[in-house]
C-alpha cells in the first residue's frame, strides 16, 4: 500500500511538472512548438504510465487479500445451533459434482443424482451459487458499466419498470375557489432478455492436471469475454439481440451539447454539458470518455489558470473532471464527426438485468479428435437506460 502511495504522489507532481512545462513554453495564440509538443507528450506519458502502474498494484493487491483469506472459518459455536443448511446449487455436494462433470468425460450415476438441481433446458448444468458470485465480482472487475449502473436479478418474462414521463404541478387557489387537477402521467420502460455466450477449449492433459485450477481459470476467462462483449453492448448496443447502449441514438443518452469542432472539444463546452445535467442527478454523476479525449480534456484550463483535470492522490478512488469521477472505456468513441465522445450523467439510472443465473456446459465430443475439451458459458442479460434525462452526452460536429 505504501508503495501504491508513493506512486501517486510521483504521478501527482509529474502532472504538477507537465503543467507548469505547458504553462511556460505556451505562446501568445496559447500554442507550444512542435518540439515543445514532443517533450509534453512525453512527460504526460509519464503521467499515464504512473496510471496503469498503480491500477495493477491495486488489482495485485486485491488478489493478494483474496488469496490470504482463510480457507474455513473456525466454528465459533456449538455444531448445528442454527447453522443455515445450503440447500440446491448451493450445497457442497452440488458444487464437487458440478467439477467433477466439467473435468471427467464419464460420471456415476451418483454425480448425476446430485447434478439434478442445476438441469439447464439446453442440456449444461447451473453453476453453483458460490462459483456465480466470484463469476459476477469478475464481472464487475471487466466492465466499468456493471460498476455504475443499476444491476437487478429478473427470473421469468420481461420486467416492466414503471417510470414518471411527466410530474403534476401546483397552483395558486383564489378563497373558495377550486382545485385544479394536474395528474403524473406514467410510463413504463420493458427489459427483457438476450443470450451472450462463448466457448473455451481446454487439453485433456491440462484437464485432468490436479496442479490446474479449472474453477479459478474458467471465471477468469469467461468473465473477460463476457465482460467486454457486455460493455460494448451497454455503450453502443442497438437494442437489436443486444441490449439498447447509452450512445444509442433511440433510448441512450439525450445530446445535451454539441461541440463546434469535430476532433476537439473546449472548457466551455464541457461546462456547458456538466450544466446541461440537472442538479438532482449531479450529485452521483459521472464523466464517461476514452483514453484518447483524456489526453485532450488534461490541458483544458478554467478563467483562473485551473486545469480541469486532477489527478487522485487517494488509494482506491478516480481521477475528476470539475470535482466529479471520470472513468475511461474502450468502447467510448474517440473524437470524430459526430461521435458521443464524452457523456456525464448518473449511471444508476441504466438497469441491468440479469435473467437468472449462468449455464456451462462441457463438449465431449466436438474436439476429441484434437485431444480437446470445450467448454461453453451463456447467460441471459439485458439493459437499458430508465430515464433519459439522467445522462447528458457531448457530441462532436457533424462533418
Amino acid at each position: 500500500m505504501n508503495q501504491i502511495l508513493s506512486l501517486r504522489e510521483k504521478r501527482a507532481q509529474a502532472w504538477d511538472a507537465a503543467k507548469a512545462f505547458l504553462d511556460e513554453k505556451r505562446g501568445s495564440d496559447g500554442l507550444i512548438s512542435a518540439e515543445d509538443a514532443v517533450t509534453y507528450d512525453r512527460m504526460e506519458a509519464e503521467v499515464v504510465n504512473l496510471g496503469k502502474e498503480i491500477e495493477r498494484l491495486e488489482r495485485q493487491a486485491s488478489i493478494d487479500r483474496e488469496l490470504s483469506a482463510p480457507a474455513s472459518a473456525p466454528i465459533t459455536g456449538k455444531p448445528g445451533s442454527g447453522a443455515s443448511e445450503k440447500t440446491g446449487r448451493a450445497t457442497d455436494e452440488y458444487a464437487r459434482a458440478f467439477w467433477k462433470s466439467m473435468r471427467r468425460k464419464g460420471v456415476n450415476f451418483d454425480i448425476q443424482n446430485a447434478l439434478q438441481a442445476g438441469t439447464d433446458t439446453e442440456g449444461g448444468y447451473l453453476v453453483p451459487d458460490e462459483f456465480e458470485r466470484t463469476l459476477v465480482d469478475a464481472l464487475q472487475e471487466q466492465n466499468i458499466f456493471r460498476q455504475l449502473a443499476h444491476v437487478i436479478t429478473t427470473s421469468t418474462g420481461d420486467r416492466k419498470i414503471p417510470v414518471v414521463a411527466t410530474h403534476g404541478s401546483a397552483a395558486w387557489i383564489d378563497e373558495e375557489g377550486a382545485y385544479v387537477e394536474s395528474d403524473d402521467t406514467f410510463g413504463q420502460v420493458s427489459i427483457g432478455a438476450y443470450k451472450l455466450g462463448t466457448m473455451i477449449r481446454v487439453s485433456e492433459e491440462l484437464l485432468n492436471d490436479s496442479v490446474f485450477d479449472l474453477p479459478s481459470y474458467i471465471a477468469t476467462e469467461f468473465a473477460r469475454r463476457i465482460g467486454s462483449a457486455e460493455e460494448e453492448a451497454f455503450f453502443s448496443g442497438n437494442g437489436t439481440g443486444r441490449p439498447t447502449g447509452i450512445l444509442n441514438a433511440a433510448g441512450g443518452a439525450q445530446v445535451g451539447v454539441t461541440a463546434a469542432s469535430a476532433t476537439a472539444v473546449t472548457l466551455d463546452e464541457v461546462m456547458d454539458l456538466f450544466y446541461a445535467l440537472r442538479s438532482p442527478y449531479r450529485k452521483r454523476a459521472v464523466f464517461l470518455t476514452n483514453d484518447a479525449t483524456v489526453k485532450a480534456l488534461r490541458k483544458l484550463k478554467d478563467t483562473t489558470g485551473q486545469y480541469l483535470w486532477a489527478p487522485s492522490v487517494t488509494a482506491g478512488t478516480p481521477d475528476t473532471i470539475l470535482n466529479r469521477p471520470i472513468y475511461t472505456s474502450a468502447y467510448m468513441p474517440v473524437m470524430a464527426a459526430g461521435a458521443k465522445s464524452v457523456v456525464f450523467g448518473d449511471f444508476s439510472y441504466y438497469w441491468v438485468a440479469d435473467r437468472t443465473t449462468r449455464s456451462f456446459k462441457r463438449l465431449n465430443e466436438l474436439y476429441a479428435a484434437t485431444g480437446q475439451v470445450g467448454f461453453l458459458a451463456s447467460e441471459r442479460v439485458d439493459g437499458k437506460l430508465v430515464l433519459a434525462e439522467a445522462v447528458q452526452a457531448l457530441q462532436q460536429k457533424s462533418a
